[in-house]
């Protein structure tokens, strides 16, 4: 079955905005069922929350509960702490005096790392319940961040996860084998999604999100094919101010870590 990579924000939007497919996703990952009517894209605060106007993929809430889902392809140096931000952004909106810290709403922020982290691990979580010295939870504050990798999902991924995260990776070659997966709403992500059923809008925008990861790659082959040392620096240097680090330079470029090092020194640090 042809269908739109799930890379792609459009496209990921496109399957997970439907309520009830979210709602699945986010009991599956949180153990919190939602009633919702709508889901959100493109969501942000006005006014913002601190210095950055934060732009959520897809945003929902309930009476209990305020969840964000978002999706990264390119691999960014700093996605935990922008997520960071992001979570602590959704809570602050709702504290609105001095007289109560306590937002009413538990926060849930599902981050999905389609082309993986420098860690390689499936799962990974930010729990902001404060612990005893035993690690024994106190129970005070319910608030989590979800880190979501499809590429590491190993025989010990927990079931309930693994479905999501290997129908997500399935779709990143845009070709998925539907009769694979049992979940009624992974199948209607792949109806959803199916190429036929792109739009040339959304086609469009899938060309506009074309990652930084794979032009990049794309720049560098070209640049040393050609002996252009000066290009493939200025590449290196777009990729560090882009915060990404030596180490994420060189598993995108296929360069080793002590060329990045070099290019990435500019000429006048090398007098």
């Amino acid at each position: 079955m042809k269908v739109g990579s799930l890379r792609y924000g459009v496209i990921f939007k496109k399957a997970f905005s439907v309520p009830e497919i979210f709602t699945a996703f986010v009991d599956d990952f949180t153990g919190v069922r939602m009633k919702i009517d709508k889901v959100e894209t493109e969501k942000s605060f006005d006014p913002p929350i601190g210095w950055v106007d934060c732009r959520f993929d897809l945003f929902a809430e309930d009476r209990r509960n305020r969840v964000i889902v978002d999706i990264q392809h390119v691999r960014f140096g700093d996605h935990y702490h922008r997520f960071l931000h992001y979570h602590c952004a959704a809570l602050l909106d709702q504290v609105r005096s001095a007289g109560d810290y306590t937002p009413e709403l538990r926060v849930f922020t599902l981050v999905v790392l389609t082309s993986g982290d420098r860690h390689r691990k499936d799962i990974g979580i930010t729990d902001f319940d404060p612990k005893d010295i035993k690690g024994n939870a106190f129970g005070e504050i319910p608030h989590k961040i979800i880190y979501i990798c499809p590429k590491y999902v190993t025989a010990e991924t927990p079931e309930r996860y693994r479905e999501w995260m290997l129908a997500i990776d399935d779709t990143l070659d845009e070709e998925v084998d539907e009769s694979a997966y049992t979940r009624p709403e992974i199948r209607e992500i792949f109806h959803r999604i199916e190429r036929d059923r792109i739009s040339p809008k959304e086609r469009a925008a899938m060309k506009d999100e074309y990652s930084i990861q794979m032009l990049g790659e794309d720049e560098f082959q070209k640049g040393f094919k050609k002996g252009a040392e000066k290009g493939a620096r200025q590449i290196v240097l777009n990729m560090v101010s882009n915060r990404l680090t030596h180490e994420e330079i060189a598993e995108m470029t296929g360069l080793p870590p002590e060329r990045v090092r070099d290019l990435a020194l500019k000429p006048e640090d090398e007098s």
